[in-house]
């Protein structure tokens, strides 16, 4: 019985140690899960994002210039105008009448002033044979001037009650699409009401994209000073459907209370598809880079050195590099320095690498619904 006691022992102890060296060395052959992705070089814009506001190039409250009854409305409300297309007519007749009292006081005046600067004339004649004296030719010459003012004012009254009646056909001064009408026919209208204009006409073609970027952003801009820089906009709810303009003008100042700066782009809208007030999603396009190399954005890692990815080795171990980004771009981020095309690097897994660690790769996960996805690059 004591025989038998210490080879028991002895193979419990064996049978622990072989147990306790396997172990280690299964967990140095685990594998880490992960996804990868490889880096590919291709063309890519360096974009400024931000959201804007469309407002109409030109806005135009019609105030008429003369009041009076409405007479006649040419429009609909909502309607696409031309520039000079009448829009409302006014009651003519009492600037009619206006203007033939003016012509009849003109005509009256004149007589009178060509008899004056006949009598003038022989006044004249009669000064220098002793005839009248001095006093008498001035007092005649002072009638004969008045008399020419009072016509120069009448011919300006006849100028004046022309544009009046003129001004009782009120037109568009531009392109636009008209708003809601506040008058309608039969309405009194006053003369420059702007308290409550007649109709409202916004110019949407082309129309007016206003948005701001924060003020670090400058530098890259003025570094594209002088070029057509492309701009497009699309509506918060739909990316897909987009409008191409350029930026028009950039603010002389930066806000110093938002730090931002102004900027507007201009965009033909033919389409219509840009309305006033809308807020729209705006990319700014200051230039593309043909050879970019980029990577997925969630496959870089800040540390305290700064970025770095994990690259994974032929042998499917992976090595931890520092890598440069210059910027990002969506979901992409476009590599500086510090990767080659076709490397390829782990996007989703890396929380659980060491350097040298062994790594077995997972395929992309798939969208709903069984659809294929692109190939990341």
């Amino acid at each position: 019985m004591r025989s038998a006691l210490p080879r028991v022992a002895r193979f419990v102890s064996a049978t622990l140690l072989i147990g306790g060296c396997a172990a280690p060395a299964a967990r140095r052959d685990a594998r880490v899960p992960v996804t990868v992705a490889a880096a590919v070089q291709q063309a890519v814009p360096d974009v400024i994002e931000a959201t804007g506001t469309v407002e109409a190039r030109q806005t135009v409250a019609i105030n008429p210039q003369v009041g009076g009854l409405i007479t006649a409305v040419r429009f609909r409300e909502g309607q696409e105008v031309r520039a000079h297309q009448v829009l409302i007519e006014i009651d003519r007749r009492p600037y009619r009448a206006a203007l033939e009292e003016a012509n009849a006081s003109l005509a009256r005046d004149r007589a009178q002033s060509e008899t004056a600067r006949l009598n003038l004339a022989r006044a004249q004649t009669l000064l220098e044979s002793g005839a009248i004296s001095q006093q008498d030719f001035d007092t005649q010459r002072a009638s004969a001037g008045s008399l020419a003012a009072t016509v120069r004012g009448d011919s300006a009254a006849v100028l004046r009650a022309a544009l009046d009646l003129d001004n009782c056909t009120v037109r568009s001064p531009i392109d636009g699409r008209t708003g809601s009408l506040n008058l309608h026919l039969g309405n009194l209208v006053k003369a420059s009401d702007t308290a409550t204009p007649v109709v409202t006409v916004n110019q949407i073609r082309p129309i007016l994209v206003r948005f701001t970027v924060p003020q670090q952003e400058l530098p890259r801009i003025l570094r594209r000073r002088g070029e057509r820089l492309a701009v497009t906009a699309s509506s918060s709810d739909d990316s897909t459907l987009t409008s191409t303009g350029t930026l028009s003008f950039m603010d002389n100042a930066v806000d110093a209370m938002s730090g931002t700066i102004e900027l507007k782009a201009e965009f033909p809208n033919r389409d219509g598809r840009l309305w006033p007030g809308e807020f729209v999603r705006v990319r700014l396009t200051l230039s593309t880079d043909p050879r970019a190399i980029v990577i997925p954005a969630q496959a870089v890692t800040l540390g305290q050195a700064g970025a770095y990815v994990y690259v994974v080795n032929p042998d499917t171990t992976v090595t931890s590099r520092s890598v440069t980004i210059a910027r990002n771009s969506g979901s992409l981020a476009v590599v500086g320095d510090g990767l080659q095309p076709g490397e390829r690097v782990v996007v989703d897994g890396q929380l659980r690498l060491t350097p040298g660690a062994k790594i077995s790769i997972k395929p992309a996960p798939q969208p709903s619904g069984g659809a294929t996805t692109a190939r990341q690059p």
